[in-house]
């Protein structure tokens, strides 16, 4: 039974809290619906930028204040860029939640965006970019995605390049702010150990003020190109991914579809492609997959890594399961072993308040309405067998599926 609590304040921020009586913490997000995919042209980056600089001080505390008020007193304090979305979060007991409130909201609200302090932090993001670029295991997932979807808004890199980064100045990053953290955008969210009315008046107090008006629209569903990428590096392993256009999050009935073709073939430890590419043959240390679903479109990727002479070998195996999916579907007890399994994480993941916290803000962004786990359950529990083949052969047809590798070719 849900005991889920929404406040909408006059301006349209969003506030979620979801007591739970049993836990002696709480943890806090602060959420901007905006992302790399709403960056223009010559902004490429300056979202992931930001959530760098609302960390560098504001008008009534220095970067280590911020720092200091939050892990100084037994917390965690983090942040994240996603295409679609910002988060600011920290984790807290549960007394400390309007201090941790209050930190976060004085970041979004009151950062000095001081020009030295940008300066450095542009060159922290460079060394940021550079990192990514040496470790290949980590860099072929962003060029995957921008060789399948080019120039399209979900294809480009979170990131940016440093050229685009060191182009910024003071005064774009206060335009982008300006223009995408409006009321409309924001969403806080608590799970833990709180009083519902105590955050609603808390976020009336900080966040009440804060300007409404924005616009959105939706960009048009990428269309991933085919064909293989090979880049040569000088390296150890060939690191890859294999993969094609997925779904977007609003196509609602194929999600656990998703999720379910997903852990079948590469998910966990018992899946297709870990048993028979690592366990029965040895050719890799680790193989995977995983979904990523946005507004417009999604994704669906195999990644791995292993050695050039067993490269051919590896990519034939893949093909395969892809192959077999398409044909036969699951196996009756591998179908139901896998909707368990799903089933368990989900309610497993109820047990962290981190968890549940990002899973009723997701929600709210993308839906805007609560998605109980009951009604996460029965989706999920109504899937066939058919409708996992079905989706395998929309999305893993050969001319659909590209490669991108790197390695010593």
């Amino acid at each position: 039974m849900s005991n889920l609590n929404k406040f909408t304040l006059d301006n349209g921020v969003r506030i979620l809290v979801e007591p739970v009586s049993h836990v002696k913490s709480a943890a806090v997000g602060l959420w901007c619906k905006t992302g790399s995919r709403h960056e223009r042209d010559d902004e490429a980056g300056i979202t992931h930028l930001i959530e760098h600089m609302l960390f560098k001080g504001t008008d009534k505390r220095t970067s280590k204040q911020i720092a200091e008020s939050i892990e100084g007193r037994g917390g965690v304090l983090n942040a994240f860029t996603d295409k679609e979305s910002t988060c600011y979060y920290c984790r807290v007991l549960s007394d400390d939640v309007a201090n941790g409130t209050d930190v976060l909201t004085d970041m979004m609200l009151h950062s000095k965006f001081d020009p030295k302090e940008l300066e450095t932090e542009e060159g922290v993001v460079c060394e940021e970019i550079k990192r990514s670029q040496d470790e290949p295991s980590d860099h072929v997932h962003e060029l995957h995605l921008e060789y399948r979807w080019g120039q399209h808004a979900l294809g480009k890199p979170i990131i940016g390049t440093e050229e685009s980064v060191l182009s910024f100045r003071r005064e774009n990053i206060v335009a982008y702010m300006d223009r995408q953290y409006r009321a409309e955008n924001v969403l806080l969210s608590v799970a833990g150990n709180v009083d519902p009315e105590e955050v609603r008046q808390v976020a009336q107090e900080v966040l009440g003020k804060l300007p409404s008006g924005v616009t959105d629209s939706m960009p048009s569903r990428p269309e991933g190109k085919g064909g293989t990428h090979e880049i040569a590096k000088d390296t150890e392993q060939v690191h890859f991914c294999i993969g094609s256009d997925g779904i977007s999050i609003y196509e609602e009935e194929l999600l656990p579809v998703m999720s379910i073709l997903d852990s079948a073939l590469g998910g966990s430890m018992s899946s297709r492609l870990f048993q028979e590419v690592r366990e029965k043959r040895g050719l890799v240390y680790s193989i995977g997959s995983y979904t990523l679903t946005y507004g417009a479109g999604g994704a669906y990727t195999v990644y791995g890594g292993t050695s050039k002479k067993n490269w051919d070998e590896v990519k034939e195996l893949v093909r395969k399961e892809f192959n077999k999916l398409m044909s036969d579907g699951l196996e009756t007890d591998e179908f139901e072993r896998v909707k368990r399994m799903l089933a368990g994480n989900l309610v497993l993941a109820l047990e962290g308040m981190s968890s549940r916290m990002m899973r009723m803000s997701r929600n709210e962004l993308n839906f805007q309405r609560e998605v109980t786990v009951e009604e996460s359950l029965e989706r999920l529990n109504r899937v066939t067998n058919n409708q996992v083949r079905d989706l395998a052969n929309r999305i893993l047809t050969e001319d659909l599926v590209s490669t991108t590798a790197i390695g010593p070719f």
